[in-house]
């Protein structure tokens, strides 16, 4: 007999929408059908409850987060409390992200990678909308409203006040449909883009000496997002290594051949460089940059001094470690 999965009728959301998505991606609820009700003696029929009920309770298979006293995190790293969505995931997300990336070379290494990473990039976002969780202090009013999140898509699903509800299961299935559509967007890019320039990322750590002495300049040789694994793998790094030294630059090549010397952000996110390319370079170009800095080759630096080009490897290599020795 195909698997049941109850979650409560009415009004729905979108974490137990990306809930019964993620359940029915393992193969003991592919075929599984949803079953929307608040009846206790519905839902005690069904194979496994999310967002409903007042029970948590995983050897039972219940995931419910709105009872009094509830308060599961994901791991010890995140406050976040979690929503039926991130209960789902914490329990089942390593088997869903095997599942949407079924036919890829993914290695176990890899995917607690993954379970983290999307649940830090996505997930934790859901739980934190369900729960009411804001994002910033009280007393700080946002510059400007935004209502097209995941969360707020598939609020606008239900029906408007004064219309008919029509049938609110076709409704709740295309909520699921519209959470899994991203979910699965999301989970195959963290593992096919994100995580190879994880990999990248790591080669340049590894051989920083061999670039300058210092192992404060990180060198790639193809250009890959680099800034959202800087700061994981350099805390990897001081963990192993306390007196090890942060990095303050990055060289990689251009689209045009050309290279880029950039200057590592204080904070994954911030504008303001750990060490910014020196004040006596910035807003120059070409000849006159070459001619200020001694080294040949130059194209610019930016006015904000958060990064600069170079028409050569040696010659970016150069800027970065004479910016060093500067302010």
């Amino acid at each position: 007999m195909p698997k049941t999965i109850g979650t409560h009728n009415g009004t729905f959301h979108c974490d137990e929408a990306l809930a019964c998505y993620m359940l029915r991606r393992l193969d003991e609820f592919k075929d599984s059908k949803v079953v929307r009700s608040r009846d206790p003696a519905v839902l005690d029929t069904c194979d496994i409850v999310v967002d409903v009920g007042g029970v948590y309770d995983h050897e039972a298979r219940r995931y419910d987060h709105h009872q009094r006293g509830f308060d599961e995190q994901f791991s010890a790293d995140f406050k976040t409390k979690l929503s039926s969505a991130g209960l789902i995931y914490k329990h089942y997300g390593k088997d869903v992200i095997r599942a949407v990336l079924k036919d890829e070379q993914v290695e176990d290494t890899e995917v607690d990678i993954l379970h983290n990473k999307v649940y830090e990039s996505f997930i934790e976002g859901i739980d934190g909308v369900d729960n009411g969780v804001s994002r910033y202090p009280e007393d700080i009013q946002p510059a400007y409203k935004e209502s097209t999140s995941l969360s707020a898509r598939v609020g606008r699903l239900n029906p408007w006040w004064n219309e008919p509800e029509g049938d609110m299961d076709a409704r709740f299935a295309k909520a699921v449909e519209t959470t899994g559509d991203e979910f699965q967007e999301r989970v195959r890019y963290f593992a096919l883009s994100w995580l190879p320039g994880r990999k990248i990322v790591e080669q340049g750590f590894e051989s920083r000496y061999d670039i300058d002495p210092s192992g404060q300049i990180v060198l790639f040789e193809n250009f890959c997002p680099w800034k959202d694994h800087i700061d994981s793998i350099e805390e990897e790094m001081l963990q192993k290594n306390p007196e090890a030294s942060k990095i303050l630059y990055v060289l990689y090549p251009d689209p045009s051949n050309n290279w880029r010397v950039q200057a590592v952000p204080e904070r994954p996110g911030s504008f303001k460089s750990r060490h910014p390319l020196p004040e006596a370079w910035r807003g120059l170009r070409d000849d006159e940059l070459s001619e200020r800095s001694g080294i040949e080759g130059c194209i610019f630096i930016h006015q904000s001094g958060f990064i600069g080009g170079n028409k050569t490897r040696d010659g970016a290599l150069d800027l970065a470690r004479k910016a060093m020795t500067m302010e």
